[in-house]
């Protein structure tokens, strides 16, 4: 294995890192509120980054979701970039590329993923979509949804398509999260989807998007202690800097290898997928590790800054609520760990 990014890589992290540590601060981040911050999406797109992802891969893509997560930016660039431009250009067919990849290259189109397992979604035999999911991340800026339906099979939903000539609809009710995500819940009835791959697309956009994910938690983790370190050495109590107390420095220490773990599990199970090679059984254990290990980091993030860890002004307290939602989303850590064990005990585990 070698995680050295290659040139082309490391250009698009500094780049994606200069923008994001330019645009994504705390200032701006405050007056968005919930909502996305538009000038940042459309520097991010002007810089040609979604469309690089194409060129520097899963690993690539890893990189950049650690930037955005290492400053918490309000942008649906890893959904966008996991389910759409990645799952069309691996699962769509040539006639679906040329006419999907222009505009999620761009970011004139957002695509979003309704993974999560909170509603189900049945197709039927003429490709009309019925059912809810009762929340997507970045619905709201989505001009298109990945949607499972029961079966497994992966369906492309344009939101903002009423099927009106079949009497179907598309409806999005924003939804408030954990974390200022713009999501929103779907409702399908009667609506019109096209296909998207095969039977091993599911699964195979499923653990992109989990490892995706995780390099966002792995920069969300560095972000958060990245600010702890930078309190504690100035903040003082008994006359020396918190970060001279032993409690403070295993604490911190505790969280930098846990952020470390995220970012390396992360790495091989990108690096894996681009090689070519089984993956499954790595996204899940990089999942896993951006839960439960996630939680811990921002956590000891927020309890380093003592009392004004509790602000919810403060810019550690977005970390936390991003690390929580990550939490949440990728399925807690029991969950998987469950399901890697029944890859292990089937017999699929690589």
């Amino acid at each position: 294995m070698d995680f050295t990014p290659t040139e082309e890589q490391g250009a698009a992290q500094e780049l994606a890192a200069r923008i994001f540590g330019d645009l994504a601060t705390h200032e701006r981040l405050a007056a968005a509120g919930t909502g996305t911050d538009a000038e940042l999406w459309k520097a991010l797109c002007a810089a040609g980054l979604p469309g690089a992802v194409e060129e520097i891969g899963l690993l690539g893509l890893v990189l950049l979701a650690e930037e955005q997560g290492r400053v918490t930016a309000q942008v649906p660039f890893a959904a966008s970039c996991a389910f759409g431009l990645l799952a069309v250009a691996r699962h769509g067919t040539d006639e679906q590329r040329e006419r999907l990849l222009p505009g999620l290259r761009d970011g004139t189109a957002v695509a979003t993923g309704a993974f999560p397992p909170t509603g189900h979604v049945r197709a039927g035999a003429d490709g009309l979509l019925a059912g809810a999911v009762e929340w997507v991340p970045w619905l709201r800026d989505a001009t298109h949804v990945l949607v499972p339906d029961q079966e497994g099979a992966l369906w492309l939903v344009a939101t903002a398509d009423a099927s009106a000539s079949v009497g179907g609809s598309v409806s999005v009710e924003p939804v408030e999260l954990t974390a200022p995500w713009a999501a929103g819940r779907l409702v399908l009835d009667g609506a019109r989807g096209e296909r998207v791959g095969g039977a091993d697309a599911r699964a195979d956009v499923l653990a992109m998007a989990r490892v995706v994910f995780a390099g966002l938690q792995a920069g969300v983790c560095a972000g958060s202690l990245a600010r702890a370190v930078a309190y504690t050495s100035v903040r003082e109590q008994f006359g020396r800097p918190l970060s001279t107390h032993q409690a403070v420095q295993l604490r911190a220490a505790d969280a930098h290898m846990d952020t470390e773990a995220i970012r390396v599990t992360a790495y091989e199970a990108a690096w894996r997928h681009d090689e070519g090679l089984p993956a499954a059984e790595h996204a899940l254990t990089a999942a896993w590790w951006a839960s439960e290990a996630g939680k811990r980091v921002v956590h000891a993030g927020q309890h380093l800054h003592g009392g004004m860890g509790a602000d919810l002004d403060h810019p550690v307290h977005r970390h936390f609520l991003w690390g929580r939602q990550l939490d949440a989303y990728l399925g807690c850590g029991t969950e998987l760990l469950a399901e890697l064990g029944d890859l292990i005990a089937n017999g699929e585990a690589s």
